[in-house]
């Protein structure tokens, strides 16, 4: 059995990592090491997600899937999430996520009869479904307050659309003024590489 880790923020401005070390000790209280990272910043409501599909294709039976909480793998629509789910019992993979207590059993080597690792694996897989139906609701439901509170802003003369982190931009700069590498601005300033050069393309066109 390896452990995968699968990690996922939704912009290149959030810190996608954020929960690797969480992660690391979780596994080890309940003895065993995480064997690689699959890290990306991608929306949860894509199916087309080059590190999840990583993690698939060298994943083999058995191995574990290791998230945070179920919304880092999925806010999908019901029709992907279906899709996705299938692929993931096709691979033989387990699913085990720290806000779903059900799913703890699958690190276990249990001597469990075959009925009762079977009555783990139905509720664990319910008990998934309902968190990702949550975790799409609570996508729909943001984006809708969103929306209108854009609008009202609109009709109000307000709505001045999302300002910058002039700090941090301002950080960006300073590194690479500094002959720091680009990678090195993403890790001190908690950017990606691509936010990094769209924030210095930004610069040097103004």
């Amino acid at each position: 059995m390896f452990i995968r880790a699968y990690l996922r923020a939704s912009t290149d401005d959030q810190n996608a990592a954020r929960a690797k070390e969480e992660l690391i000790k979780f596994a080890k209280e309940h003895d065993h090491t995480i064997a690689s990272f699959y890290i990306e910043n991608i929306s949860g409501t894509k199916l087309d997600r080059p590190e999840l599909h990583r993690l698939l294709n060298d994943s083999q039976e058995g191995d574990v899937i290791l998230l945070e909480q179920v919304d880092r793998l999925t806010r999908l629509k019901a029709n992907d999430w279906e899709l996705l789910k299938r692929r993931i019992a096709d691979e033989g993979l387990l699913i085990v996520s720290q806000d779903l207590p059900t799913s703890y059993q699958m690190l276990t080597t249990s001597n469990d009869s075959d009925f009762m690792n079977s009555m783990f694996k139905a509720i664990n897989s319910m008990m998934l479904d309902m968190l990702a139906a949550i975790a799409r609701k609570d996508y729909e439901d943001r984006r809708r307050r969103q929306t209108q509170g854009i609008a009202k802003a609109k009709s109000d003369n307000k709505y001045t659309g999302r300002k910058a982190d002039d700090k941090r931009h301002t950080e960006v700069i300073k590194y690479r003024n500094a002959n720091h590498t680009l990678n090195e601005v993403a890790k001190l300033t908690g950017y990606s590489k691509a936010t990094v050069c769209r924030i210095l393309a930004d610069a040097k066109e103004a």
